[in-house]
């Protein structure tokens, strides 16, 4: 098994990051496209996936150490432990829907140079998570079925309240995959545990999710209607992923 850095097989099983902290560092300006050659940052930026075996290699809530190593193929990550098993892949959490046939229109009308650096910003580490990757009777995963709810259109804030739901046994767009991955889920204990590991504190206030956009409790359309929508839109997100990349440049 891969440790989470090189300097835990120097030191031994890593148990906190103290040791590690001399010889690794978080820069919360690294673009993952960079090193992905052009394909999916996801799957095959090397420093995407460093990032995240040292940032969620750390104990849970309740006490035990959640190591992450790599798989074969080195695009993903694992756990292995009397926890439970689990394969996990990164997933992008802030779109800019610049692609999105439904948002085309509307984000044609927003300054170019604002879009360019939000991209930039949503392939640095304070865009990024990770969901289990394995399909549970041949089911959508996480990331896919956040992706093609219209009630979610991928938007984290949003996925963030179906989880945040999902914790008080409420239901949500997301309450069947969320369901699926119950043990997942379990491992952080409560809504703020999940909160903390992930270091997400920038998006939630007193238990509520900071939304990007007026919520309408899951009512109407996820996208920005209107280039005033999305210039919220993107202004709120910006404030997130700007605040989130600090705080992961200091977890270290």
């Amino acid at each position: 098994m891969n440790r989470p850095l090189e300097a835990c097989a120097y030191y031994g099983p890593c148990r906190n990051r103290s040791m590690a902290n001399r010889a690794f560092k978080i820069d919360n300006s690294f673009d993952f496209r960079s090193d992905a050659r052009g394909r999916d940052p996801d799957q095959h930026s090397p420093t995407l996936r460093k990032y995240h075996q040292f940032l969620w290699s750390k104990n849970l809530p309740d006490g035990h150490f959640f190591e992450l190593s790599t798989d074969h193929s080195g695009h993903y990550l694992l756990h292995e432990s009397p926890r439970g098993h689990y394969s996990l892949a990164s997933d992008g959490m802030i779109p800019s829907y610049r692609t999105w046939k439904r948002a085309q229109e509307i984000v044609a009308l927003v300054d170019e140079p604002s879009i360019i650096e939000f991209q930039r910003l949503a392939y640095t580490i304070g865009g990024s998570i990770v969901f289990p990757r394995n399909r549970i009777d041949r089911k959508m995963t996480i990331n896919g079925a956040r992706g093609i709810s219209r009630a979610i259109s991928d938007r984290f804030d949003l996925t963030l309240e179906c989880i945040r739901r999902h914790y008080l046994g409420d239901v949500s767009p997301l309450s069947e995959p969320l369901r699926r991955y119950v043990k997942f889920f379990a491992l952080f204990e409560s809504f703020s545990g999940y909160v903390e590991f992930f270091e997400l504190q920038d998006l939630v206030v007193s238990g509520r999710i900071k939304f990007f956009l007026p919520f309408d409790d899951f009512s109407g359309s996820a996208l920005p209607t209107s280039v005033s929508d999305y210039n919220l839109y993107m202004a709120n997100a910006v404030e997130f992923l700007t605040a989130r990349g600090v705080r992961l440049s200091k977890s270290n």
